[in-house]
């Protein structure tokens, strides 16, 4: 009998989550019909302590193989960075980590959102947008998944396929200024505005100011890990212009308001099932070793949607 094998999802209401149904599917797929899911559901901001308890667990545990962080990635890899034996380019640069995986006795921590960010981005939205549209980007909230959105628009090489302009939005200030000094070392060929801000009202203000086209993100979890909305039901969105929320389950307020604007603003409206399915099967790939080509992505994604119908 094969040895069961776990990897852990570290979130905030895992049970919830479609992975939970997709991930057996994608084991058997993929040849690991051993490997197991087991969520782990933390505060948002826990205790530092709970962070370093899950990554020791992890290191030391030979029948552990890793595990997929989502809302925790900043604030786990803050608690737990000296537990780690390699941190990727990507984790160092953003302070956050999506993966944590095992290869020849070490720890690794591994920021997968900038590259999920920009498949899932790349899917949304068509070459060259923003030079032909003169579209610019609101981002609400300012963690890990913003943070990425910012570092790979920063990379792209082709100016027709950045903005000249990204506003992120959040509610504390020093999320900002942590992404305020990651921007100021990567020297983007864009200006990037950032505004504290705890005020749906004024929220709906700072959108109704984006120039047309614009592509309005919602990045802060709410909606998901809490109730709410960034803004209110009173908001404009950009004329011709893409809502995307990063969000694909729970109340979807910012989804909904998009979607009730949908024809009367001329809105491409997304939620966050693309980015759900390449950030869960970059990660799957990281701590399984493998090769995640499109043609693999691909079969993937068909499993996916046997379950979920997506």
């Amino acid at each position: 009998m094969a040895i069961k094998s776990t990897f852990y999802f570290i979130g905030v209401t895992t049970a919830h989550s479609s992975i939970m149904k997709i991930f057996p599917l994608w084991m058997r797929e993929l040849g690991h019909p051993e490997v197991r899911i087991e969520g782990v559901d933390c505060r948002i901001h826990d205790d530092p302590e709970v962070y370093r308890r899950i990554v020791r667990r992890i290191k030391e545990n030979d029948d552990t193989v890793g595990a997929l962080v989502t809302t925790h990635k900043i604030d786990l890899l803050a608690a737990a960075r000296d537990l780690f034996d390699y941190i990727d380019p990507y984790a160092q640069t953003t302070g956050e980590i999506s993966s944590i995986s095992k290869r020849e006795g070490r720890l690794e921590g591994h920021a997968k959102d900038p590259i999920t960010v920009g498949a899932s981005l790349n899917e949304i939205v068509p070459s060259g947008y923003f030079g032909s549209t003169g579209g610019e980007v609101l981002i609400f909230g300012a963690g890990g998944s913003s943070v990425a959105t910012v570092l790979h628009l920063a990379n792209v090489k082709e100016p027709a396929d950045r903005p000249e302009r990204i506003v992120v939005v959040n509610r504390s200030r020093p999320r900002l200024d942590s992404m305020r000094s990651m921007v100021e070392e990567l020297s983007p060929q864009f200006r990037v505005e950032y505004v504290e801000s705890t005020d749906p009202a004024r929220n709906d203000e700072i959108m109704a100011a984006m120039p047309e086209h614009s592509v309005v993100i919602n990045a802060t979890g709410m909606g998901k890990d809490s109730p709410g909305s960034p803004v209110t039901d009173a908001c404009r969105f950009p004329l011709h212009g893409i809502a995307w929320e990063f969000n694909y389950r729970g109340e979807l307020l910012f989804l909904k308001q998009a979607q009730a604007q949908q024809t009367t603003r001329d809105l491409r409206v997304e939620d966050g099932w693309v980015y759900f399915l390449h950030g869960w099967s970059q990660v799957v790939a990281q701590v399984l070793h493998l090769d995640m080509s499109s043609e693999l992505f691909a079969r993937l994604s068909q499993r996916a949607a046997e379950v979920t119908g997506k």
